[in-house]
């Protein structure tokens, strides 16, 4: 079995005054993600408590190809047209989630 895929997105914002729209969208294009993707196991979206023009996401894919599916969904392609001129920068992380300390596959105590 393959092991998780995940993506950290940090998106900052081109201002602060955006947040609202911004979030609008993002927050239907991580709802659509975890509920329609079969392969989208884990879609949340952050922002820093320190920070009021800044996104993290953070997804989880059941491997690499379910996230490139991901890029060509309907909502996912909309969400990118729409919110393309509200985004000043964007890096992306993938990473491999090596334990997942908190979800089904935690071994009990004792």
């Amino acid at each position: 079995m393959k092991e998780p895929f995940v993506i950290i997105v940090e998106i900052n914002l081109r201002t602060h005054d955006l947040m609202d729209e911004f979030l609008k969208l993002m927050n239907e294009n991580a709802i659509a993600s975890a509920k329609q993707e079969m392969g989208c196991r884990r879609f949340d979206v952050t922002v820093p408590n320190d920070r009021n023009d800044q996104v993290i996401l953070y997804e989880i894919y059941d491997d690499e190809a379910a996230f490139s599916t991901h890029l060509k969904t309907s909502h996912y392609l909309e969400f990118s047209a729409a919110s393309a001129a509200l985004i000043e920068s964007r890096t992306i992380r993938a990473c491999s989630l090596v334990c997942q300390g908190s979800g089904p596959t935690t071994q009990p105590k004792g």
